[in-house]
């Protein structure tokens, strides 16, 4: 029986190449061009993931030159292309469900989460504001639970959530105390307060949602889409938002024919950014993209982006009505921002450090030593592209294409397969 026993051991030892004792990390990237902003990081890196046999530690273990492959259990060869800290987009919609009069809350308009995340890079993603204080419980047990992407949230002002006019056009359903409750309730998984789809000309829900996120301390974000006629954005921007706090759909004013819904940023007779604007974003009000099924325009984006009016953050806004649209996914909408002039670095810093610093998770969006190894490889594919909104369409040189997407230490999507070998043992995960 010892004898058995003695060679089973041997056996063990001998064929575990996988997770020997020379294995000191889980992933080594080899040769890629790491861009990680919070750090100033902008060249020829290599980024090693923490691993050690039977664990799952899915940390970031080094970033350095030459780290020796012979460490690694997996290795990616990364050359020619551009790794950066998991990608991370502050406007989706996914609370889905079979509520069909539900909209955005458990219902048809919304998208189940790892379906569209890991092949566009993004590793992070805020459902902004598909939940509310009644809703959101329910959203967290179907979503945020079963998600390998980490999903947190914006809190709707509205108790139901986006459910729709009844709800979302009824001030008794605008509570401020009983949503920061719910904020504080959850503080891993809300990050702030979100308005939107009110139809009328009063300021009742933009006080009251304001009021819920300075109870509980977060940022609110703001999309005027239903005023009717258009409220002030300079009375939003200088008189009611503080520093952090965030205007969705910057670009999406279209107010200009019909007098309602979003005023314009840029001045439609000057092509110039308004200079309340600039002041408030000097100010330090956050300006995201939220693109959507029809929430942007090439006449408002492209005059800024020349101007050098950058947005803070690029988002999605994905949803079932923007995602076989003109939005496409996150990858599309930042080479739509390359093509109108925006540069790579400042691409990927609205779409890393930029949403963590906007949502208090300054632990995200980095490729800091001890950070958890959410890892975007990107290829900058040259050519002749095109993108379009509801108002136009333009031509672009270069497109970013997802190859690899890293979350907490595991390879969960590659293109192509840079990796060697493909598949490991490694410990069970959802």
């Amino acid at each position: 029986m010892k004898v058995v026993s003695l060679v089973i051991f041997f056996m063990f030892c001998v064929f575990q190449p996988v997770w020997s004792q020379e294995k000191k990390y889980r992933i080594v990237i080899k040769g890629g061009h790491v861009i990680d902003p919070k750090n100033n990081i902008d060249g020829i890196m290599d980024v090693a993931v923490a691993g050690t046999p039977g664990g799952n530690d899915g940390k970031i273990a080094l970033v350095a030159k030459n780290i020796s492959p012979e460490l690694a259990v997996q290795v990616v060869d990364a050359k020619g292309l551009y790794v950066t800290p998991g990608l991370i987009d502050i406007h989706v919609h996914f609370f889905w469900g079979t509520d069909l009069e539900g909209t955005y809350r458990n219902g048809p308009n919304g998208l189940q989460a790892d379906g569209f995340t890991f092949r566009s890079g993004v590793t992070t993603v805020v459902d902004a504001g598909s939940s509310g204080w009644k809703t959101f419980e329910t959203f967290k047990k179907q979503t945020i639970d079963l998600s390998r992407t980490r999903v947190l949230a914006m809190l709707n002002i509205v108790g139901e959530g986006m459910a729709g006019g009844k709800y979302e056009n009824s001030l008794e359903e605008m509570d401020a105390v009983k949503t920061a409750e719910m904020v504080k309730k959850y503080p891993d998984h809300v990050v702030g307060v979100k308005l939107a789809h009110f139809n009328g000309h009063n300021w009742t829900p933009t006080d009251r949602a304001i009021e819920a996120s300075r109870m509980a301390d977060v940022p609110i974000m703001v999309d005027f889409g239903g005023a009717d006629p258009v409220l002030p954005l300079e009375d939003l921007f200088l008189k009611k938002f503080r520093a952090g706090d965030i205007y969705t759909h910057c670009f999406g004013g279209n107010s200009n024919n019909s007098g309602k819904g979003r005023e314009s940023i840029v001045d439609v007779s000057t092509n110039k950014v308004k200079p309340y604007v600039l002041e408030a974003q000097k100010k330090g009000v956050i300006f995201d993209v939220g693109f959507g099924g029809a929430s942007f325009l090439l006449a408002q984006g492209q005059p800024a982006i020349k101007q050098g009016f950058y947005p803070n953050s690029i988002s999605t806004d994905l949803h079932t009505g923007s995602m076989n649209n003109a939005m496409k996914d996150m990858n599309n909408i930042m080479s739509l921002f390359m093509a109108m002039g925006m540069d790579f670095k400042s691409v990927i810093a609205a779409s890393t450090w930029n949403p963590a610093k906007e949502i208090k998770r300054p632990e995200l969006g980095n490729l800091s030593v001890g950070s958890d190894a959410d890892i975007t490889i990107l290829n900058l594919r040259d050519g002749k592209f095109g993108f379009y909104a509801r108002d136009g369409k333009i031509q672009g040189k270069k497109r970013i294409e997802t190859e690899m997407t890293i979350r907490a230490g595991s390879i969960v999507y590659t293109l192509n397969a840079l990796v060697d070998p493909v598949n490991v043992p490694r410990p069970a995960q959802r």
